[in-house]
């Protein structure tokens, strides 16, 4: 019998959405946003949305996407619905 590798959501997503790529680019909009301005009120504003997308697709998307059930491969076009 063979074991078969779990399937994982990110397997699915280019580069530019994996989650390396979003904590990059999440932190260097918050860190870019201090060096440049030194405006703490300004690196907030910037922070809250960010950190926002990056919760939401680093944490929330992910456990949705496994409760859902398209990772048990029994649904059909997973592909295309996870793209």
């Amino acid at each position: 019998m063979s074991e078969q590798k779990p399937l994982n959501v990110w397997d699915y997503k280019p580069w530019w959405c994996q989650p390396w790529s979003i904590l990059l680019t999440g932190t260097t909009l918050i860190s870019g946003s201090w060096f440049l301005f030194q405006i703490i009120w300004l690196t907030v504003l910037v922070a809250i949305p960010v950190l926002t997308w990056m919760i939401f697709f680093l944490l929330i998307y992910p456990q949705a996407i496994a409760k859902s059930g398209m990772l048990d491969g029994k649904s059909t076009g997973l592909e295309d619905s996870l793209n």
